[in-house]
C-alpha cells in the first residue's frame, strides 16, 4: 500500500466513525432524560429545575422531543449529590445535573473529599442568578441590617444564622457579612434551602441567609432586610437595599447561577445537542412567565458563556476563601 492509499484509507475510517458519531447524536433522546438535584425538594434549585425544564418534551417546540424527570440527592450543601453525579453518572446524555455556582466550586477549593470541580463537569446552559437575601422572621426584634448588627457586636456569637450548608452562596454571605460588620455570628449549616428557612420562621435561628426566590415566595412569615448584590433587584425586591447601601463590603460572589451540566466523557455530539437546544427550552415564553410569577431571576447563558464564567468564578473565590475561611 503506498502511502496515498494509506492517508485515503485512514481518511475513510475517520469519515465513517465521526458519521456513525453524529448518526448515534441524531437519535438522541430517545427516552427520559434525568437531571439529578443535589438539594431537597421544593428548595429553589429544585423548584426552578422543574419549571426550566417543563417544555422538553412539547410536542410542537424544537426542544428535546423527551421528558425530564429531576432527581433529587440532598446532602451536605449538594456534595452528596455532587460526588456522586462526578463519580458514578451515566456519560450517554441521559445523566445530567443542575448545577449550582458558587457552592460547587468554592466545595472543590475547600474540601478533601470532592470529587468535583470545573475540569470535569461539562456545563450546558445557565438559567438564572438568585441572589442571598438576610432574612429573619416576621416577629424578629431586628428591623434593619443597623439594629442587628449593634445588638450582634454587644452580644458576640449569640446571633445565628441558618444556610444551605456550608460553602454555599449562602454561607459564602454569611462570612463576607461577619468580616464587613466585624461582629462575631454563628452559622448554622442546613441541607437545603428549606430547612433553612423552615429554621428562621420557626424561631430555630436568629436569622440566615437565603436566596431570594425562596424568601419572595415567603414574604408573608419573614422579614427581608437586605440583598448580597451589588444592585438592588428592581423586579421582585425593588425596596429591599443592598448590603452595600447598608455601609457593608458584600459584593456579588454569594449570587446563585443555576443551570444544567453533563459529566465529563458525554459525547461532543450529545453536549453540542444540548448546547443548541437547551437555552431555547429555557428561554420559552410559558417557562419565562412561570418564573417570573415565582420570585425566580433570569439569566440565560450559553455554555461557551458558561465556561468563561466558571473559570472567573474559580480564580474570584480561590483569592475570596483564602481570606474568609473559618
Amino acid at each position: 500500500m503506498n502511502i496515498k492509499k494509506f492517508f485515503l484509507y485512514i481518511t475513510i475510517i475517520l469519515s465513517l466513525l465521526s458519521f456513525g458519531s453524529i448518526a448515534k447524536a441524531a437519535d438522541y433522546p430517545d427516552r427520559p432524560i434525568s437531571v439529578m438535584v443535589a438539594y431537597n425538594p421544593g428548595g429553589a434549585t429544585d423548584f426552578q429545575a422543574r419549571l426550566v425544564t417543563m417544555m422538553a418534551a412539547h410536542p410542537k417546540k424544537d426542544y428535546l422531543g423527551q421528558p425530564i424527570v429531576i432527581v433529587n440527592k440532598p446532602g451536605a450543601g449538594g456534595k452528596v449529590g455532587w460526588n456522586w453525579f462526578a463519580s458514578k453518572a451515566r456519560k450517554d446524555g441521559y445523566d445530567l445535573a443542575a448545577y449550582n455556582i458558587p457552592h460547587f466550586v468554592s466545595q472543590s477549593i475547600v474540601f478533601d473529599d470532592t470529587k468535583y470541580n470545573i475540569d470535569n463537569l461539562e456545563p450546558i446552559a445557565n438559567w438564572g442568578a438568585d441572589p442571598a437575601v438576610l432574612i429573619v422572621s416576621k416577629d424578629s426584634q431586628f428591623n434593619s441590617v443597623g439594629d442587628m448588627v449593634k445588638f450582634a457586636k454587644a452580644n458576640p456569637g449569640k446571633v445565628t444564622f441558618s444556610g444551605a450548608g456550608k460553602f454555599v452562596g449562602h454561607h459564602i454571605a454569611f462570612l463576607q457579612f461577619q468580616k464587613a460588620s466585624g461582629a462575631k455570628l454563628t452559622y448554622v449549616p442546613h441541607t437545603g434551602g428549606v430547612p433553612a428557612l423552615a429554621a428562621v420562621k420557626g424561631g430555630q435561628v436568629m436569622a440566615g441567609f437565603n436566596n431570594l426566590s425562596d424568601a419572595f415566595r415567603s414574604q408573608n412569615d419573614i422579614k427581608i432586610l437586605a440583598i448580597a448584590d451589588l444592585q438592588r433587584e428592581k423586579t421582585f425586591l425593588p425596596n429591599v437595599p443592598t448590603l452595600k447601601e447598608e455601609g457593608l463590603d458584600v459584593d456579588n460572589s454569594s449570587v446563585n447561577f443555576r443551570g444544567i451540566m453533563a459529566p465529563k466523557g458525554t459525547s461532543p455530539e450529545i453536549i453540542e445537542y444540548l448546547a443548541a437546544k437547551v437555552p431555547l427550552m429555557f428561554n420559552d415564553k410559558k417557562t419565562l412567565k412561570q418564573m417570573k410569577k415565582g420570585g425566580s431571576p433570569v439569566r440565560i447563558m450559553s455554555r461557551a458563556e458558561v465556561q468563561e464564567m466558571w473559570k472567573a468564578r474559580k480564580v474570584s473565590l480561590t483569592k475570596l476563601l483564602a481570606g474568609l475561611k473559618p
